[in-house]
């Protein structure tokens, strides 16, 4: 199933611009640049649990005309891997979100973080002509595929084959920066190659939260702040992919009690809050009819996995559950704060999450351990 429309291409831009995506000239921008050309004629749906290929051109072109992403490469472009997806041409929506945030004008010059399809840098083509618009892509095929496609299309950025974790330092400083990969933190140099006043928007992905849009401000003497502007899904820059979580102790699981719903941890305002007081602890969780499954696990093979309605485990030197829930209590009393409550500062030494102001830092909690 998609969420395709009749009309192709104009009537998802319509689409984005009845939800508030576009303004008039992004609007323009849009119907200017259609998705289709961008995308490789082998391509795949991301299922539920594996990319499905996109096997018949009307199947390509329902998923390229809905709102929707489409993946563009699986397994870093090797042969006979397990099938998951490394690229893709994002979901509209997120793109047209993120490009809102961007608040570009004429004269300004940017550097794209993941060239990947091309689409994007094609797009910014458009709103600021080509020598404004910079774009590194660290996989070789997707670059060739890029560059390829933008010539064909008339649209003629700066591009580099590199990795983008080390920004463009020979063409900086950028008045906008935006990361189309999600990250762990957000790579200093990318800030130092920033004009002061410059906005650079990442998609974030950490430990305990899966993906969330930053908007910074570069103060011009090596640091950014701002806010958090809701969720984001996107794939890791491949310098920032997660390492495998280490062995749990199975031999150490005990009952834990539990007081609260564990769908009541999955906001991302908590996630923010949470991840910030348990740094190194991961949340995985799966939603159900019924509930929730949440698994929590840290750096160190402790754990606790919970479920709505059924009993709740815990594993390790740390009770994270209850840790966990102490945390959830803390923010329940600051009022439940909202996503845009949050917001993260970046220096050349540190990267802390902030509520309300930059000088409220959420600082990390103590460790429980268990009861002997």
């Amino acid at each position: 199933m998609t969420t395709a429309r009749s009309g192709g291409h104009a009537a998802l831009v319509e689409y984005l611009y009845g939800r508030g995506l576009l303004d008039e000239s992004w609007r323009a921008v849009w119907h200017a640049v259609p998705r289709a050309p961008f995308i490789p004629c082998r391509a795949w749906r991301q299922g539920p649990t594996a990319c499905e290929p996109l096997t018949t051109e009307a199947e390509r072109l329902a998923l390229i005309h809905s709102d929707e992403p489409v993946v563009i490469q699986v397994d870093d472009g090797e042969a006979d891997g397990p099938g998951i997806a490394t690229s893709s041409n994002s979901q509209p929506s997120m793109v047209a979100r993120m490009l809102r945030l961007l608040l570009v004008e004429p004269g300004r010059r940017v550097l794209e973080i993941g060239s990947a399809s091309g689409y994007v840098a094609a797009l910014l083509c458009r709103r600021l002509g080509d020598s404004a618009v910079y774009s590194v892509e660290i996989d070789p095929g997707l670059a060739h595929h890029a560059a390829a496609v933008l010539r064909a299309t008339g649209h003629h950025p700066n591009l580099a084959c590199g990795d983008g974790e080390a920004g463009w330092s020979d063409e900086a400083p950028f008045d906008r920066v935006l990361a189309t990969c999600a990250l762990r933190t957000v790579p200093h140099p990318l800030v130092r190659q920033l004009v002061p006043g410059g906005i650079l928007v990442a998609p974030l992905a950490r430990d305990f939260w899966s993906g969330a849009i930053v908007q910074l401000t570069a103060d011009g003497s090596g640091s950014a702040t701002g806010r958090f502007q809701g969720s984001a899904s996107y794939m890791p820059m491949r310098s920032h992919r997660p390492a495998p979580p280490p062995p749990v102790a199975e031999t150490t699981c005990r009952p834990t009690i539990v007081t609260i719903d564990p769908r009541q941890l999955l906001s991302l305002g908590f996630a923010l809050y949470a991840g910030a007081r348990l740094p190194g602890v991961r949340m995985v969780h799966v939603t159900r009819p019924d509930g929730a499954q949440v698994w929590l696990q840290d750096e160190h093979g402790a754990a606790a996995t919970v479920s709505t309605g059924e009993a709740a485990y815990e594993y390790g030197a740390r009770c994270l559950w209850q840790e966990a829930e102490r945390v959830h209590a803390e923010y329940i009393a600051l009022g439940s704060p909202g996503v845009h409550d949050f917001g993260l500062t970046v220096t050349a030494h540190a990267q802390q999450v902030w509520l309300h102001q930059p000088g409220a830092v959420v600082r990390p909690a103590p460790a429980r351990e268990p009861a002997s």
